[in-house]
């Protein structure tokens, strides 16, 4: 397989014994990501902090990072599942507080699905948690769904009812 890039979303809401607060733990999971065989990470964007949705109770930490890997998506998915894993991540509920919270977004080769894994993230659109970080990264990079750019698809959702209040700095 041939070098693709990715867009993947990182998040936290509850603190780490050795991180600490979620803005760290994101920090420290970005650095995790980058030092893994087999990829290499080619941005970062800042890290905000946003209000719940659903019943996680507390605000996270959220950023999106660039990278490129000859994983395909289901391996790359892997690698992210074992990181979450590393961070203290247990399946609790739906939605709930976690420490750490990874998810592809995007994928340099269109489309992806299946029974694991659909890419594009079939909620980014809605999430102005995810198109912002994604906006300051990869602001032309298109939805392989729809072909509006991560720009495009931000305006929209800023034209609407925001799903989710806008981030403060972390």
């Amino acid at each position: 397989m041939t070098k693709t890039s990715y867009v993947v979303a990182l998040g936290s809401n509850r603190s780490h014994h050795r991180h600490g607060r979620p803005p760290a733990v994101v920090k420290a999971a970005a650095a995790a990501l980058a030092s893994a065989r087999g990829v290499k990470v080619k941005a970062v964007a800042p890290i905000s902090i946003t209000p719940a949705l659903g019943p996680a109770g507390r605000s996270f930490a959220n950023s999106a990072l660039v990278l490129t890997s000859k994983k395909s998506p289901e391996k790359l998915l892997d690698l992210l599942k074992k990181t979450e894993r590393d961070f203290g991540r247990r399946k609790v509920r739906r939605w709930g507080p976690r420490v750490l919270d990874l998810d592809i977004i995007l994928w340099s080769g269109g489309i992806w699905a299946d029974n694991r894994l659909a890419v594009p993230h079939p909620a980014f659109r809605e999430r102005r948690f995810v198109l912002d970080p994604l906006a300051s990264l990869v602001p032309d990079w298109r939805d392989p769904r729809d072909g509006l750019t991560v720009r495009q698809l931000r305006a929209r959702l800023l034209r609407r009812k925001p799903v989710d209040p806008a981030p403060r700095a972390a």
